[in-house]
């Protein structure tokens, strides 16, 4: 497995228009990925509709088909990669939501969405259209916690993501899960 410096490398010249890196690369963004639906599917119902690998591959293939520019670094691509597997999560929740409920949403608290947001299909759309408002309102914040929460980064890797320090990370996600209960606490 390549260390973060070596991943960085390998990116940076992936997206500089190396095509012969993304052999390279193949193995270690699928781990990753892996590493993620693993920790992302821990929290599922049983009988989730979509399974882990079906989940990794879709990822895998926006990733790489997705047109980033260049790739800054390892904590850069990994939370476009945030981003990505929580757009598929949200629109198969939303897909298993219409098909069985018809919509409608309960109330509930931050902790629970967290705690819950991959099992029930409801809180998962909720909390995207938590953090969309947020996002409105302060974008950074919205980001590090899709980093935390859809891409499982740490609270080091989130900061370099997003070119600030850890203590303004810390910050962030707790004045963005402030935000997201109270938002969520009048839906």
């Amino acid at each position: 497995m390549a260390s973060p410096p070596d991943l960085t490398r390998l990116l940076k010249d992936w997206s500089q228009g190396n095509k012969v890196v993304l052999d390279q690369l193949t193995p270690i963004i699928y781990h990753e990925l892996r590493s993620l639906a693993r920790a992302r599917f821990a929290t599922e119902r049983p009988g989730h509709t979509l399974q882990p690998t079906a989940l990794i591959h879709e990822a895998y293939f926006k990733l790489v088909g997705h047109q980033q520019g260049e790739w800054k670094s390892r904590s850069h691509f990994f939370a476009v990669a945030s981003q990505i597997m929580r757009e598929i999560l949200v629109d198969h929740a939303r897909r298993h939501r219409s098909e069985k409920r018809g919509g409608g949403g309960e109330k509930v608290s931050l902790e629970d969405v967290v705690a819950s947001a991959g099992s029930r299909d409801g809180l998962l759309v909720d909390l995207d259209e938590g953090l969309k408002e947020l996002t409105k309102i302060d974008p950074r914040k919205s980001q590090a916690v899709e980093m935390t929460y859809f891409g499982g980064m740490e609270q080091k890797e989130i900061a370099e993501a997003l070119g600030v320090s850890i203590p303004t990370v810390v910050r962030d996600l707790r004045m963005a899960q402030a935000w997201l209960h109270n938002y969520l606490s009048v839906k």
